[in-house]
């Protein structure tokens, strides 16, 4: 496919996913495990969050991708996150590291580095934790910010969709790496995937944002937005930009 991204492009992936219902295991930060289940299916993928070292492998197995989430890290789940990272290199899935501050701790940051040595489809990270980690070319880097910058070696892109209110609202970052791996069960092309994640839930935050009063109320509509994102709202509010445009 051409390096540039097209929201038709984008609007098929969201297709896609509808269709295949792909299930999205989380090893997630416990604060958010609502939001991201409730997220994700409203979107119409089908999450899973168990973090039992008896039970990971079969779910892993199960599923047809990956978040390792390092939010509200223990012993027992970085473990866990380690043995769910194996499971997905072994078994082909596509698995999405997202390394919550992992700049802020000597052992998270070890834990962090050793899983990007795993080789994961991805990691979505804001500017101090990418300069923490340093991930290989081959893995997309999906670096949030005012406008969420996408690396896959030589390859680049820019996704400006989002609301500030998404700041106000804890776990929503967490949930756009949920929606990254659940792009990616079903979309190979990993610079497609990464912006296709940070467009719909940007689009779905610039949908809601305007129907709520307050954060409370934010959290509520950008799950309506997931549920009911059209392809007609892709196409009237996609703002992706690529290297050199």
């Amino acid at each position: 496919m051409s390096h540039d991204i097209e929201t038709v492009a984008v609007a098929d992936v969201l297709a896609r996913l509808r269709e295949r219902r792909p299930r999205v295991h989380c090893l997630l930060n416990t604060v958010v495990q609502n939001l991201v289940a409730d997220g994700l299916t409203a979107l119409g993928a089908v999450p899973s969050m168990t973090a039992s070292p008896e039970e990971i492998v079969s779910f892993v197995g199960r599923a047809d991708a990956l978040l390792v989430n390092l939010g509200t890290l223990s012993a027992e789940r970085a473990k866990v996150s380690e043995i769910a990272a194996a499971e997905a290199v072994r078994s082909g899935k596509p698995w999405v590291l997202d390394p919550v501050k992992c700049e802020d701790s000597p052992t998270r940051l070890a834990l962090a580095r050793r899983l990007v040595a795993a080789g994961p489809f991805a990691v979505k990270v804001n500017a101090s934790e990418a300069a923490a980690l340093a991930p290989a070319p081959g893995i997309l880097v999906v670096e949030t910010g005012p406008s969420d910058q996408l690396r896959l070696g030589d390859r680049r892109a820019a996704v400006a969709n989002g609301h500030a209110r998404l700041a106000g609202v804890t776990g929503t970052g967490c949930l756009a790496g949920a929606i990254l791996a659940a792009c990616a069960a079903v979309e190979p092309d990993k610079l497609l995937a990464g912006a296709a994640a940070m467009a719909i839930i940007g689009v779905a935050a610039e949908i809601a944002a305007p129907r709520s009063r307050g954060p409370g109320s934010f959290a509520v509509e950008l799950l309506d937005a997931l549920g009911n994102l059209s392809a007609g709202d892709l196409f009237a509010h996609t703002r992706i930009r690529h290297a050199g445009a």
